[in-house]
């Protein structure tokens, strides 16, 4: 690659990071980076390699600037993009799963004809799986197979038991078993992970020989897939489609087979029978067990569930770990943890479950893993149940220091049970363990947020009574909720309150004040806020300065808003900045200009705005 192009590419990718800093939120495409673009005057230079080398790997980790680059690049006369540029956005896109984004540019590289490198296809469905669209990956393997057979090898071993596993998983088991074919044709080698997905879901479906003719043409292949895990998942999968004596008869099979059935998959199939009334054929089953079963290495189901788990195959990872706990099999803490906190996001009665073994161990789940249970409870609506958690945790001593304790006030906070909450707080008290800030900020929000102003302010009371101090989130939580209610006396006394005590207020506080007082056409108190903001941080004042003069816009106070145009912009930040904060109001007013009872006094506020540019840019030449 040339010299001038590495430069250039440079020198674009610095300037796009760098102006959009400025972006709300940063880092992200705007319209205005455009005029960035052509500042530097790059579109004679623009060719396919470059947009190439700007995106990767100056922009690879933003993915919204490099589309952003991409997509601007793409309008630009003369211009075409080919597969250098789009590898290159592929890649970035890949990494932060832009989902939407990708399928866009691969109908677009489809319609094209393009054919990209092996590793950017790996990429493209290796996200697509993780962001759960299994159809989505297997389509883009199934146009890598259509435009050459050779690509599939550049797809990789794990990529392909991945699409296989989730496939598998999503019912989708035509596909799964097209994959399979692919990989068995090609001799990519499978895994337990993917075979064993597979085979799980695959087996309640057919025919049991066509099931061990899939056994055995991947034994014959000596594929290093684990035996016992696949002979249980088998049975398993054969006993969850009601199949439950060829279930007992494929034991002996896959023996044979050299599959050896562990003590797991003889209860499997027992406790199937149990329940079925066949009591004759469960001792059988259990002797067969004596005889010839092995135990469980619960190292192996250890990586195979943590394995599950990074691949989001939740369901399979519940449905194994249900079969270790209910037969109380071993199984280690961490394992137990990690099904904890993944399960409840898709199944909190179920994480219960593996909750209650852990502690019936006399084992306590991590901290992390309290965090994730508690917050998928709340997720799910789950209170009663949350309320369960808290009551088997106090009583086995669990709470034993304020992180711990916070954790817990903080989920009764978000689930509304402010009570339970409060509770804690006074157990807290009792132990000589706080409560901190933070404890009181959790109530004190949640109170907010119930509607119970009297108690919150009692709860203010009684913080200061304990020696605790408010911090800037106290005064903000009770700030709003004071507005909210149209209370704009104590929101203000609050403010005078935090500055006696030598704390400084902060954007959030600031904008919360002005707009109240805007909203209650107190306009003399919302501009000595600002001024008190204005003294404090030009950086605040500047932030919020946008948003008092639309408030006073909308209010119908275009006078005074005029008179901050004046009087402010002048002094707050550079010149740059200025224009682009009137423009931003400009564009605001504009679009509310149809909707607007006033359109001509807004007509009026734009051609104030458009006035002081103009007499900005003149006095600058």
């Amino acid at each position: 690659m040339k010299h001038s192009t590495i430069e250039l590419a440079t020198r674009i990718s610095r300037a796009l990071i760098t102006a959009s800093n400025h972006s709300i939120p940063p880092r992200t495409w705007t319209p205005v980076l455009e005029q960035t673009l052509h500042g530097i005057g790059c579109r004679n230079s623009l060719n396919s390699a470059l947009v190439s080398r700007v995106i990767d790997p100056f922009l690879i980790h933003h993915h919204s600037l490099a589309l952003g680059f991409f997509d601007w690049a793409s309008q630009q006369p003369g211009f075409t993009h080919t597969s250098l540029s789009y590898q290159s956005i592929l890649k970035s896109l890949s990494i932060s799963r832009q989902l939407t984004a990708i399928d866009r540019l691969m109908k677009q590289i489809k319609s094209l004809k393009i054919q990209l490198n092996g590793s950017v296809y790996r990429s493209v469905i290796a996200s697509y799986i993780a962001g759960q669209k299994p159809l989505h990956a297997f389509s883009v393997y199934m146009d890598v197979i259509a435009l050459h057979k050779s690509l599939v090898y550049d797809i990789g071993d794990d990529t392909h038991n991945s699409l296989l596993g989730c496939l598998s998983s999503a019912g989708n088991l035509g596909h799964a078993h097209q994959v399979f074919d692919e990989m068995l044709s090609r001799g990519v080698r499978l895994s337990t992970l993917g075979f064993g997905v597979f085979l799980w879901r695959y087996c309640g479906t057919v025919e049991l020989d066509n099931t061990l003719k899939l056994v055995d043409d991947v034994k014959r292949q000596d594929r290093g897939v684990n035996g016992s895990i696949v002979a249980l998942l088998v049975v398993h999968g054969l006993c969850s489609a009601s199949r439950v004596h060829e279930a007992m008869y494929v034991l002996d099979v896959l023996r044979r087979m050299d599959c050896k059935p562990d003590f797991m998959a003889y209860r499997v199939v027992a406790e199937a029978l149990r329940a079925n009334g066949d009591v004759a054929n469960v001792e059988q089953v259990l002797k067969m067990k004596r005889k010839l079963g092995v135990a469980p290495r619960s190292s192996d189901y250890r990586d195979f569930i943590f394995q599950l788990i990074s691949e989001r195959l939740i369901c399979e990872a519940k449905d194994l770990g249900e079969v270790i706990v209910t037969g109380n099999f071993p199984i280690e803490d961490d394992v137990l943890n990690a099904l904890i906190g993944s399960v409840s996001s898709e199944d909190p009665c179920s994480a219960l479950m593996f909750f209650k073994f852990l502690i019936a161990k006399e084992r306590f789940p991590t901290l992390l893993t309290f965090s994730n249970l508690g917050r998928n409870l709340c997720k799910h609506g789950r209170y009663d149940e949350l309320i369960e958690v808290s009551n088997i945790l106090s009583a086995k001593e669990y709470f034993v220091d304020i992180e711990r304790y916070n954790v817990m006030v903080s989920f009764f906070c978000k689930a509304g049970k402010v009570r339970e909450a409060y509770q804690l707080l006074q157990e807290m008290k009792k132990k000589g363990l706080g409560p901190d800030i933070s404890s009181y900020n959790y109530v004190m929000e949640a109170c907010c947020k119930e509607d119970m102003i009297r108690p919150a302010k009692r709860l203010w009371d009684e913080m200061f009574a304990n020696g605790c101090e408010p911090n800037l989130m106290t005064y903000n939580i009770l700030i709003t909720k004071f507005l909210d209610v149209g209370q704009v006396k104590e929101a203000h006394t609050l403010l005078c309150h935090m500055l006696e005590r030598g704390l400084r207020p902060d954007a959030t506080t600031y904008d919360l004040l002005i707009k109240g007082f805007c909203q209650e056409d107190q306009l003399e108190t919302a501009i000595e806020v600002f001024k008190k903001a204005f003294e404090q941080d030009l950086e605040i004042a500047k932030t919020i300065l946008e948003k008092f003069i639309l408030y006073l816009c909308k209010k119908g106070q275009f006078v005074a808003a005029s008179d901050l145009v004046h009087d402010y912009t002048s002094t707050i930040g550079k010149s740059k900045s200025n224009m682009i904060l009137l423009n931003e109001v400009r564009a605001e007013l504009l679009l509310s200009l149809s909707s607007s009872s006033k359109p001509q006094m807004i007509l009026e506020m734009i051609q104030v705005i458009d006035n002081h540019v103009v007499s900005k840019n003149s006095s600058q030449r």
